[in-house]
């Protein structure tokens, strides 16, 4: 009985590599795999993340050391975790875009620095940060005076509004809430997020910016277009568009404001 058993697996295994074609598919995400390098305290991101993800396309998760005070010194270390992290996603190759999953970390660590880090560890992907998508984001809506607001200290403030002049744009506005950790911002509730964004707005402003990945801003997002008859960028929604479009997903995404709806 035993031998009769063994000889039937035998005659319905596999007989070599002719036969591979018949068990495997494209996998779980054929259209494209994303990697997102996230600082150990975020908690927002990757609802976030797997929440706009079209079918077929995979969102990938690691995480770079940073402590719970989220200042400009803790985030200019982290650059030194970057490539370790980035190294952990699909090492195979597969990964086809991976980004920098961090508005004010990317800002402090800058642009080139970050895009270095992320290539050491993973060669074979196209890289980005958040605030590389947000600069995108901005110009593809045609803004130039924006509004900002933020959850962060003013030493980071300082700094984000130095970058966006730097990449062209005007500042009219900035407010930040002046929290210092993760663990505060993601608590910040949808309804404070905001009206924290209508009390920035001014006439002139082209566009409304809600700056940092730990806010629930994708909440809000679409609701606040309609209040304030503006486009409205968030962090979340920037990295999502920017990433699908590098990947060259094109896929429009209701419900989460006008970037990912018609762009």
């Amino acid at each position: 009985m035993a031998n009769s058993a063994k000889n039937g697996l035998a005659e319905h295994s596999l007989g070599g590599n002719d036969d591979l074609g018949e068990i495997f598919d494209a996998g779980m995400h054929p259209r494209a795999k994303l990697g997102f390098v996230l600082l150990a305290t975020k908690q927002t991101i990757e609802e976030n993340m797997f929440r706009l993800c079209p079918p077929g396309v995979g969102g990938h998760v690691t995480r770079a050391y940073n402590p719970a005070s989220i200042t400009v010194e803790s985030l200019t270390r982290q650059a030194e975790d970057l490539a370790r992290a980035a190294s952990t996603l699909l090492p195979d190759g597969s990964l086809d875009v991976i980004g920098y999953a961090c508005t004010s970390g990317s800002l402090v660590i800058r642009e080139d620095r970050v895009f270095a880090e992320l290539a050491k560890g993973a060669p074979g992907a196209r890289t980005t940060s958040l605030i590389s998508g947000v600069l995108r984001a901005l110009r593809v809506l045609g803004a130039r005076r924006v509004a900002v607001a933020t959850p962060y200290l003013d030493e980071i403030n300082a700094r984000e509004v130095t970058y966006m002049q730097r990449a062209g744009f005007e500042i009219c506005a900035i407010r930040g809430l002046n929290l210092e950790k993760d663990s505060d911002m993601i608590r910040v509730r949808p309804d404070a997020i905001a009206r924290l964004a209508a009390s920035v707005d001014r006439p002139d402003a082209d566009a409304i910016f809600i700056s940092c990945g730990a806010l629930r801003s994708i909440d809000v997002v679409d609701a606040l277009e309609q209040k304030l008859g503006k486009p409205v960028i968030c962090s979340n929604q920037a990295m999502m568009w920017d990433m699908l479009r590098l990947a060259g997903i094109e896929d429009r995404i209701e419900g989460y404001g006008r970037l990912l709806r018609d762009h």
